[in-house]
């Protein structure tokens, strides 16, 4: 399951902390989202494959997130929720849900459940691509193995992530707050200037390696990984 990223949505951070253990075991990415407005908030930036969205919470409830959702992506909802009437499921349907896992549940079935429905939605569940390579620079996520013109470079976790997940957006201008949610996870309470730090040291490494593209700060704004159009 590398590389597929989940969201779970859900004001019990029990639950939230099970399902990322499974999900992480599995070889899942996690985002999580402790309720709707927060997942709403999220969604864009995080670019999950899925969405695991419990039904009861604060602020905005399963529905109204589920249709918020369904009026701009297509992104595959599983409804997770302690209801279980067929009413309930019905409208989750109706609404565009996917499928429909009622609490208490078992996180094999909940694995499952999403294996099914990656594969019904068209997702190849085996494998997504954890490598990402541009002129002199090699990225590769299966094993945390950075490469700088062939050579390998002993590369912090979150240093890697970090770079991973800027080239594999590339051009794309991220704040320091959405790396903080994206990379770190949106729990991480750090200071920006973490996401500074992080970017130095990498372009300790990087500095000079090729001119097709660079690591650049917008500033007032954040970083992109910046690729000259051919």
């Amino acid at each position: 399951m590398a590389g597929y990223k989940i969201m779970v949505v859900d004001d019990d951070q029990n639950i939230c902390e099970l399902l990322r253990l499974y999900l992480e075991k599995e070889g899942f990415e996690t985002v999580i989202a402790e309720d709707g407005a927060r997942a709403l908030a999220l969604f864009d930036g995080a670019q999950p494959d899925l969405v695991l969205l419990d039904v009861m919470m604060p602020r905005l409830d399963g529905w109204q997130v589920c249709r918020e959702l369904r009026k701009k992506t297509q992104c595959p909802i599983i409804m997770l929720t302690a209801k279980g009437e067929v009413f309930d499921k019905v409208l989750g349907l109706d609404l565009g849900a996917d499928d429909y896992i009622t609490k208490p549940f078992e996180a094999k079935e909940v694995i499952a459940r999403i294996k099914a429905v990656l594969r019904r939605c068209g997702r190849d569940t085996s494998e997504k691509a954890r490598v990402v390579e541009f002129d002199g620079l090699y990225i590769n996520m299966e094993n945390y193995e950075l490469k700088v013109r062939g050579k390998a470079v002993d590369t912090p976790p979150k240093e890697m992530e970090l770079i991973f997940h800027l080239a594999s957006n590339p051009n794309r201008v991220y704040t320091r707050d959405q790396l903080l949610d994206e990379v770190w996870g949106f729990e991480y309470y750090g200071d920006s200037r973490t996401v500074d730090v992080h970017v130095k040291r990498l372009r300790e490494k990087l500095e000079g390696v090729s001119d097709q593209w660079t690591l650049k700060t917008v500033w007032g704004v954040g970083y992109k990984f910046e690729v000259k159009e051919s």
